[in-house]
């Protein structure tokens, strides 16, 4: 049984709609607070927001039994944890610490008090993770409405989008075929020790398990260091040698295992053995060089791709491309999985047409890695008036004209604000995801965009109220001194 929000207060207890912010700071926090209490106090996004989660989280789930974590603090927790680019600990401390997080979640700030909320650990993990992409993209694009009514000066302006792309990194190590049948290794025998212990697999020959997998950490040591040390062709491929040897040893194994005992993720981990054993032997042995798609970078987050985009150092990820407007807020979002920019234009197109229905596109701005004939034409047909889209390689006397036109120009130089945005972006969590799994990788990113434009609201009411208060001020000192001119 959950509740959306806890309606009946207790003693001490303010509203949630009287909750004063210090928004003084510099800290990510004020604006995003500020953010969370316009979604609470708006009657529209408050009970859309509460259909949406009552809709994933409490599916299924009996209106009766043991009371679980309200529906709002399943939201500000997730918010502020993408919004602060925390930690689950940081958050964790914030949770049961910070005054105004919790008069935000409606919650009592003195421990001392009768009825005081305290939340654990892995209470916070468990209920944040039951939110889905979904869910998330479908609060974001109401918070984006909000945020255009808020931003615009008048209803039929048009949107200048700006589009491009970036490396969000997945939480790995650097990738060698060494190193990776090494992880391989260990957790085939880490899954090996659980199935002895649930009495699936006979322990008969794995008895030393642990002894195995130091052994052979240390066996990748003294190999890696003869590799990647500039050491005598002979003594690098001796101690390849060996150490695959000693990996086959274990591939065989692992065979008998699952032939006893078919479990899907032995099966897993046994077929990596495989694959790195014949990887390493064909590279290093027999000179050949892995095509790019067979590769694999992570046997933990195996959607993880190897990222250049003329870098000097290449990044492990996923490419995400984002379409922000001139208020920067982002409009659109796409992870990109083993896909380029050039493509994406398109469905781009299809996708903001059925999210903003009502809105018109003035123009839209990309880089070069954007270009297509095709794509330019999708944009024009589609009544983009503007469509800043430089192209590839030299152009012909009609393109060299368009793009040197004064609104070209223009646009063109606006466009470096989508960095900005993906730097600001960047610091909502997008930098590194730290969640395991692709379904908690996407989860992730989602979080971080809905972070992201609650922030930019949060900033503008805050803009709009100081303004609103200089302007009284000033009318104030006015009126006393045509009194005392009087």
């Amino acid at each position: 049984m959950r509740k959306r929000f806890e309606e009946q207060y207790s003693l001490g207890v303010i509203p949630i709609s009287e909750v004063k912010i210090r928004t003084k700071s510099r800290d990510e926090m004020p604006p995003l607070l500020v953010g969370l209490q316009t979604i609470f106090v708006t009657k529209e996004l408050n009970e859309a927001v509460f259909e949406l989660l009552e809709s994933v989280v409490c599916k299924n789930k009996k209106a009766t039994g043991r009371q679980g974590m309200d529906l709002w603090h399943i939201l500000v927790l997730a918010l502020v944890r993408h919004g602060c680019n925390t930690n689950w600990d940081k958050l964790h401390y914030y949770a049961n610490n910070d005054i105004t997080m919790r008069l935000i979640m409606g919650l009592h700030n003195n421990e001392f008090a009768d009825g005081f909320c305290e939340f654990e650990y892995q209470t916070i993990l468990d209920n944040v993770s039951l939110l889905d992409t979904e869910t998330i993209d479908k609060i974001n694009a109401l918070v984006v409405g909000y945020g255009l009514k808020l931003f615009k000066k008048k209803e039929d302006e048009a949107l200048a989008l700006k589009t491009d792309s970036f490396a969000v990194e997945t939480n790995v190590h650097f990738p060698t075929d060494l190193n990776l049948l090494n992880d391989s290794v260990r957790k085939a025998l880490s899954r090996i020790t659980y199935l002895i212990i649930k009495g699936r697999v006979n322990s008969g020959g794995w008895r030393k398990t642990k002894s195995i997998i130091k052994h052979f950490k240390r066996l990748l040591r003294s190999t890696s260091w003869a590799v990647f040390k500039g050491k005598k062709e002979e003594y690098k491929k001796m101690m390849v040698k060996t150490y695959l040897s000693r990996a086959q040893d274990i591939e065989g194994k692992l065979l008998k295992a699952l032939e006893i005992c078919q479990d899907e993720e032995l099966k897993k981990y046994t077929d990596y053995v495989s694959l790195f054993i014949n990887q390493i032997d064909r590279r290093l042995l027999q000179g050949e060089t892995i095509a790019s798609d067979e590769k694999v970078y992570s046997i933990f987050e195996e959607h993880t791709e190897w990222i250049s985009k003329g870098k000097r150092n290449p990044e492990l990820g996923n490419l995400m491309m984002i379409t922000t407007n001139q208020y920067h807020l982002i409009m659109d979002y796409k992870i990109m999985y083993k896909e380029k920019d050039a493509p994406q234009i398109s469905p781009l197109l299809e996708r903001l047409k059925i999210a903003y229905p009502n809105q018109t596109i003035n123009s839209i701005s990309t880089d070069k890695g954007f270009w297509s004939k095709p794509n330019f034409d999708s944009c024009v047909n589609a009544g983009i008036k503007h469509v800043v889209m430089p192209k590839k390689g030299k152009c012909n006397k009609t393109e060299y004209e368009r793009e040197h036109t004064d609104t070209f120009v223009k646009l063109r130089n606006k466009h470096s604000a989508v960095e900005s945005n993906i730097n600001m972006l960047e610091h909502h969590g997008l930098n590194r995801c730290m969640d395991k799994g692709k379904p908690h990788f996407e989860r992730y990113v989602s979080l971080s965009v809905l972070a992201y434009n609650l922030h930019l609201v949060g900033k503008e009411m805050i803009r709009q109220k100081q303004e609103k208060e200089k302007k009284a001020l000033a009318k104030k000192l006015k009126e006393n001194q045509y009194q005392r001119a009087a």
